[in-house]
């Protein structure tokens, strides 16, 4: 893979290609962390809609239990998404290349504890289990928001509910036959190229889920090792720039 195209993932100057390029490697990397974590601890982590439907069901029925951890799923995904602002906003203060390519170095290595010492808390069930998914909740709030800023807002790699709908939402303007009118409203036109965006990245999370499931029930924790190099891969090239700038 040339060190250009690399470097041109995260660098600070977007264009359109890497940020569909980028969004498609991350959307991958999300449904394969979503996967795996589901069957570390049989909860997904990448969407907040579930778990704060549960606190809502919980508040109701008097499980301050499930109520208090979501709590903590819900800080923890918000925690990791202020996490990449300061970590984006400081780099940016400092003129720094690396902006967006810190928070995933930092997913990357969190991704890597995870698959090194999940075996291990995996007999402690009861600590195990609430530590994944904070772990988790923050990792994928700390990536949709770099996405979300890198994009400004255009690509979201966690968030499959909304991909769905914005491609119902494109099927529907490309189906929708448009008949001669005295109004004044523009014929509706489809947008090829935001669909396809869209269905890649929705391609992107469905595969990354399948490998991230058969990889966690062939090797268990260790199968998130590879997904933390591939973010690596991502990511280093504008911090070892950055490096040899400051040396």
């Amino acid at each position: 893979m040339p060190v250009n195209y690399v470097r041109g993932l995260t660098a600070t100057v977007r264009t359109r290609r890497s940020n569909t390029h980028l969004g498609i490697g991350l959307a991958f990397v999300a449904g394969a962390t979503n996967a795996g974590g589901f069957l570390a601890v049989q909860q997904y982590t990448s969407h907040m809609t579930g778990i704060v439907s549960s606190m809502a069901e919980a508040a109701i029925g008097g499980d301050w239990f499930v109520l208090s951890t979501g709590g903590v799923a819900l800080a923890a995904f918000l925690i990791g998404a202020a996490t990449t602002a300061i970590l984006v906003n400081a780099a940016r203060q400092h003129n720094l290349s690396s902006a967006y390519a810190l928070p995933l170095l930092l997913e990357a290595l969190l991704l890597l504890l995870f698959g090194t010492i999940g075996a291990r808390l995996n007999e402690m069930h009861e600590l195990f289990v609430p530590l994944t998914v904070v772990l988790l909740c923050f990792i994928m709030g700390l990536q949709n928001a770099v996405i979300t800023k890198i994009s400004h807002a255009e690509i979201r790699t966690t968030h499959v509910t909304g991909l769905v709908t914005d491609i119902g939402i494109e099927v529907g303007k490309l189906l929708l036959v448009n008949r001669p009118t005295h109004a004044v409203q523009p014929p509706v036109v489809v947008d090829r190229e935001r669909l396809q965006l869209l269905l890649l990245l929705f391609s992107g999370f469905f595969s990354g889920g399948v490998v991230g499931a058969a990889g966690f029930r062939a090797i268990g924790f260790a199968a998130t090792v590879p997904l933390a190099l591939v973010v690596v891969a991502l990511a280093l090239i504008p911090v070892i720039d950055d490096l040899r700038r400051t040396a």
